[in-house]
């Protein structure tokens, strides 16, 4: 028996990619799984239902039980209809993964409005949409006396959590995705339901562009950059063993996992009276020279 057996998860962007090795691993661990994607391009054009329904169709091959999904994640009604279908399918709700994602990579001073609103549309409109409608199924059901026992997993990355040169707006929507998982989790688990997100390191139509030199790790040893590394901290956030496991940005690369300490109060100088502004030039050198040197923005 897998440690998923008989939960259900939605997983958005599931055709390809990481959501396709989260499907099959979930799939493997027992649970029922919707596979939902709309099958577009990397910079969210197009449709094609082909590559989700090929994910189902390895699925149930393997014993699994999956059902494919074409809804629209950043559509409210259509994300209702997820949840609603999912609940037609399998009985109950307990995981959402929120994969779904493009990127419109472009250096910010060539950045158009529409490549910037597409970018936060799909991330964070898609990102609020599904999870809004579980957590209305799963606050019902804590009402009526019955333990969801819920995960909320969302989707960061490294560009949101230190920035990354030609990806504003990516960087941007994946960071506001890192503060919307700590709120989830303050707010949201009075009715059992844990919010984590993930940084996922490893090939994808994404990264393969990006960083394609860091992607190719296909001959060595150990594929570092294989999808499937990721899945398996997934699947157990995913389980109940992870229920007190909550308000956690997880790292993934390879073989680590790595947790973020987040954001904390740094050094700071206290004159306990108004300062100046001709004082305020020394008090910030003295307090860059006390501080943890931050990461690089991806890039530079």
């Amino acid at each position: 028996m897998g440690i998923c057996e008989n939960r259900t998860v939605i997983i958005t962007g599931a055709a390809r990619g990481l959501g396709r090795a989260y499907a099959l691993a979930f799939a493997a661990e027992g649970a029922n799984v919707v596979v939902n994607d709309i099958g577009t391009s990397l910079g969210g054009e197009g449709r094609d239902t082909s590559a989700a329904d090929a994910v189902v169709a390895e699925i149930l091959a393997s014993g699994g039980k999956a059902i494919a999904n074409y809804e629209d994640v950043t559509d409210w009604d259509a994300a209702g209809r997820i949840v609603a279908a999912t609940i037609e399918a399998f009985g109950d709700l307990h995981v959402v993964v929120n994969n779904a994602g493009i990127v419109r990579d472009r250096m910010f001073v060539s950045s158009t409005l529409e490549e910037w609103d597409a970018t936060m549309h799909v991330h964070l409109r898609g990102h609020f949409c599904v999870t809004r409608h579980a957590v209305n199924y799963w606050r019902v059901k804590q009402k009526e006396f019955h333990d969801p026992d819920a995960r909320i997993i969302n989707t960061t990355s490294g560009a949101g959590l230190q920035g990354s040169i030609a990806q504003a707006a990516y960087s941007t929507a994946k960071g506001g995705i890192a503060a919307l998982t700590l709120v989830q989790a303050a707010e949201l688990g009075r009715y059992g339901i844990t919010a984590n997100a993930l940084a996922p390191s490893a090939r994808t139509r994404m990264t393969e562009q990006a960083f394609a030199e860091k992607m190719a790790t296909q001959g060595e040893q150990f594929d570092v950059m294989d999808p499937d590394n990721i899945a398996p901290a997934v699947v157990w956030l995913g389980s109940a063993e992870s229920r007190d496991v909550t308000g956690c940005v997880f790292e993934l690369e390879g073989g680590k996992i790595m947790i973020e300490d987040g954001w904390r109060e740094g050094p700071a100088i206290d004159k306990g009276a108004r300062w100046q502004p001709v004082e305020v030039g020394a008090v910030v050198e003295r307090l860059l020279a006390q501080r943890t040197v931050p990461r690089k923005v991806w890039g530079s």
